[in-house]
């Protein structure tokens, strides 16, 4: 008998899977229990019609993960700190305050879980994480964690000014040699 289960029942299926099982079984434990019913008109179509918008959106969100990984590729990603001695950090970066500064660089928001950072950073260096943007796409970045002395002296770096090159349009010379007059 085909049935739509409505909870997951352990060594026959998940939720929503639509699921063949015997007559008896279906009768003396799913029905009575509510956990399945019977896969036939509109439950059938309904089932249906949410596996098709639920592959429509994991589409969706998988571009989107691939779109997000174009842009983090291979980034660096600078932290400071307030440094002690040596290059010893007081308190530490932890994947949180890495998810915020992706947010505020890339304008990409992701869960503080979906980044690969075990344990929190106490000391400056760089540091390769990886980071889940969807369960196909793993990006690489790296993460800087440098003093905050360090950080100010960059900002007041001044920033490097681009040459311009201005072209002036040539002079076009008259090769017709008119007399006035």
């Amino acid at each position: 008998m085909k049935v739509i289960l409505l909870r997951d029942v352990p060594k026959v299926g998940r939720s929503g899977d639509i699921v063949n099982v015997a007559d008896g079984f279906a009768r003396n434990y799913l029905f009575p229990r509510e956990l399945a019913t019977m896969a036939q008109g509109g439950a059938l179509r309904e089932v249906q019609s949410r596996l098709a918008r639920e592959k429509e959106m994991e589409t969706q969100q998988l571009a989107q993960a691939r779109e997000n990984a174009e842009k983090l590729k291979n980034a660096t990603i600078s932290i400071s700190g307030k440094v002690g001695t040596g290059t010893k950090l007081y308190g530490s970066i932890t994947a949180a305050d890495v998810a915020g500064v992706i947010e505020r660089e890339f304008q990409i928001k992701i869960d503080r879980r979906r980044i690969d950072l075990i344990d929190p950073i106490k000391s400056t260096g760089n540091f390769p994480l990886r980071i889940k943007l969807h369960s196909e796409e793993i990006v690489p970045i790296t993460l800087e964690v440098i003093s905050e002395a360090e950080a100010a002296s960059r900002a007041k770096e001044p920033a490097p000014v681009a040459a311009t090159i201005v072209e002036e349009p040539a002079v076009e010379e008259s090769t017709d040699t008119q007399p006035v007059g």
